[in-house]
C-alpha cells in the first residue's frame, strides 16, 4: 500500500522541475513558508495542491503551528515548476525527509485544493484519512474550505 501511495504521489508531480534547497527560516501560514538559499537569499514558497485555513479562519494557527513543527529551521528541498501572481514559488516541499504537503493533508490542517490538484491524486486519500478519524480541521462538524470563506468576505 505504502509503494501504491508513494508512486502516486510521485506521479503527480511536475514532469520539468527545479529544487530550490535552503534552511526553513519562516513559516506564514499553513500552506507557506520562506526558504533561504546557501547565498543567503529568501525565497517565499507556496505548497502545490493544498489550502490551509486563511487568517481569521478556524484552525488557521494550527495549521501553521504544524507546518512549523514540520519545518522550521530544518533543511528544505523544493520542487517547483512555476511561480504564482506573488511571485511566491508554488512547489512540492521536502522537510528533514517528509512531504510537508502530503503530511498537512494527512494531519488535517489543509485541504487538497480543487482548482490545483488531479481529481485522481492520492493526495485526496491523505484528506479523506484525516476526515474519516475527524483530525484536525475535520473536528469541526462543518469545515469552510478557505475558498469558500475567502469568498464570503
Amino acid at each position: 500500500m505504502r509503494w501504491l501511495l508513494l508512486l502516486s504521489l510521485l506521479a503527480c508531480r511536475p514532469a520539468v522541475a527545479e529544487t530550490l534547497t535552503g534552511k526553513v527560516v519562516a513559516v506564514i501560514d499553513g500552506d507557506t513558508l520562506v526558504v533561504q538559499d546557501a547565498a543567503k537569499k529568501r525565497h517565499t514558497v507556496r505548497l502545490a495542491e493544498i489550502d490551509a485555513p486563511e487568517p481569521k479562519q478556524a484552525f488557521h494557527v494550527q495549521s501553521a503551528r504544524a507546518l512549523a513543527a514540520l519545518c522550521h529551521g530544518r533543511s528544505a528541498s523544493v520542487e517547483w515548476s512555476e511561480r504564482d501572481q506573488r511571485k511566491r514559488y508554488l512547489g512540492y516541499v521536502t522537510c528533514a525527509g517528509k512531504d510537508a504537503n502530503a503530511e498537512q493533508l494527512r494531519r488535517g490542517m489543509a485541504w487538497g485544493s480543487p482548482r490545483a490538484t488531479r481529481p485522481t491524486s492520492a493526495l485526496y486519500e491523505l484528506e479523506a484519512y484525516a476526515r474519516l478519524r475527524r483530525i484536525g480541521l475535520w473536528k469541526d462538524d462543518n469545515p469552510v474550505p478557505p475558498w469558500e470563506f475567502a469568498a464570503r468576505k
